[in-house]
C-alpha cells in the first residue's frame, strides 16, 4: 500500500468501539459457546451479533451477522490458503486450489455448524427458516465423520448455517484485536478433519465436464425448469452413440445440477469401465 502511495496506519491493539446495548447472557449460552470455540470474548455483544439473523432485529441489536460474516469469509479463506500452502509444500497450485475449494464453501461450513450444534444458537424469528433448518438436519440424518466437501451432500442447507461459521470467525477476529492466529486456533477445529490430497474429490459438475472432455463425449446444454419454488435440471451427454441423461429437482439450482451431474457421471463411468475391459 505504501509503495503505491497509500498511507495506512494499522493499530490492531484495541478492537473498534461498539454501541450495542445488549445483555449477552440473556440471549445466548455464553459459557457453552466460549467452550466450543475455545475462546473467551472481551466484548460478548460480538458473539450475539455473530449469531443474529436478519429476522431477529431488536432495538438493542441494530444489526445482524452480515458484517461479521463479510469479514470472516475473507479471513477464513486466507487462513485455509496459508494452512494448505505450508502443510503441503510439494503439491501443485492447481491441487492447492482444488483443496481450498473443497475446504472453503458454504455447504462445508453448514455441515460443520450442524456437527457442532451451532444451529441451536442462531437467533431468528423466521418460521420458514426454522422449517428449512429442521428439514436440512432431517435430510442429512448424520453428518459425515470424515472430511466434508459440502457438495457430497444431497440436500440443500439454509445459507445461514454456513454463514455463522464465517460470522463467528469475524467476531473473534475483531474481539482479539485482529489476531488471525487466534481465529485459526478457534475455528479450524470446527472444520476438522480437513481435506487432504488423498481424500480430495472433485465437485460433480466439474468432474463430469472434465470426464467428458477427456473421453470426447458431447455435453448438451442443460434443460432447466422451475415450478412451485423448485428447480429441475436435466443433464444430457451423448457418448458412444447413446444419450445419457438424468433430471434432478431441488430447491436450489446448484444442488439440482449437482445431483443430475452425479447420476450421469455414474452412468458414464460404467462405459469407461466397459471400455477398459474390452466389453
Amino acid at each position: 500500500m505504501d509503495w503505491i502511495g497509500i498511507k495506512v496506519e494499522f493499530n490492531n491493539s484495541v478492537p473498534s468501539e461498539r454501541q450495542l446495548q445488549v445483555d449477552p447472557e440473556k440471549l445466548v449460552n455464553i459459557p457453552h459457546l466460549e467452550s466450543l470455540l475455545n475462546y473467551s470474548f472481551n466484548d460478548r455483544s460480538l458473539l450475539v451479533e455473530a449469531l443474529t439473523h436478519g429476522s431477529y432485529m431488536l432495538p438493542e441489536i441494530p444489526r445482524c451477522y452480515q458484517r461479521l460474516e463479510f469479514l470472516g469469509d475473507s479471513v477464513l479463506d486466507y487462513l485455509v490458503t496459508v494452512h494448505l500452502y505450508k502443510k503441503y509444500p510439494d503439491i501443485s497450485p492447481g491441487l492447492l486450489t482444488d483443496m481450498r475449494s473443497a475446504s472453503v464453501n458454504n455447504e462445508c461450513y453448514a455441515q460443520s455448524a450442524i456437527k457442532n450444534g451451532l444451529h441451536k444458537h442462531i437467533l431468528h424469528a423466521s418460521q420458514r427458516l426454522h422449517k428449512d433448518i429442521s428439514r436440512c438436519i432431517s435430510n442429512l440424518k448424520e453428518v459425515p465423520s470424515g472430511p466434508s466437501f459440502g457438495w457430497e451432500s444431497e440436500t440443500s442447507c439454509p445459507k445461514v448455517l454456513g454463514d455463522v461459521i464465517e460470522s463467528l470467525a469475524g467476531a473473534i477476529l475483531v474481539d482479539s484485536g485482529y489476531n488471525k492466529e487466534v481465529v485459526f486456533r478457534s475455528i479450524m477445529p470446527l472444520l476438522e478433519p480437513l481435506v487432504s490430497p488423498e481424500t480430495l474429490r472433485l465437485e460433480a459438475v466439474r468432474e463430469l465436464n472434465e470426464f467428458c472432455q477427456r473421453e470426447q463425449f458431447l455435453m448438451r446444454m442443460p434443460v432447466v425448469s422451475r415450478e412451485d419454488g423448485l428447480t429441475s435440471i436435466t443433464i444430457q451427454v451423448e457418448a458412444d452413440g447413446a444419450m445419457f441423461k438424468h433430471t434432478s429437482t431441488a430447491a436450489d439450482k446448484k444442488m439440482a445440477k449437482r445431483l443430475a451431474s452425479k447420476e450421469v457421471l455414474k452412468a458414464l463411468k460404467g462405459i469407461g469401465s466397459a471400455r477398459l475391459h474390452g466389453e
